[in-house]
């Protein structure tokens, strides 16, 4: 099976920790090379994040664990890259 080498996350967070901590746990889990976490919604006590993880051998369900120990939720996976070699996206005509 290929491994998973990139997940984009669509994450609902409470404000605390913050996503430079949260950013450190995820980054701290087998496989992970990097993080970014963008927010790009806040609320008074939630904040929405874009999370993208990046490394050779992603596990979700670690990934997964880690979010909801710190009390967010995963509200869709929007981008996953498996296999040898991260593939980076095309420009298409509907784009």
């Amino acid at each position: 099976m290929g491994k998973v080498r990139r997940l984009v996350l669509d994450v609902l967070k409470p404000l605390e920790p913050t996503i430079i901590e949260l950013a450190q746990q995820l980054s701290a889990l087998s496989g992970v090379e990097a993080v970014n976490i963008s927010i790009y919604e806040i609320d008074r006590k939630v904040e929405n994040a874009k999370i993208t993880i990046e490394g050779s051998d992603l596990s979700y369900e670690s990934i997964e664990r880690v979010i909801q120990e710190n009390g967010g939720t995963v509200h869709s996976i929007d981008e996953v890259v498996a296999g040898k070699i991260i593939i980076e996206d095309a420009e298409t005509l509907q784009d």
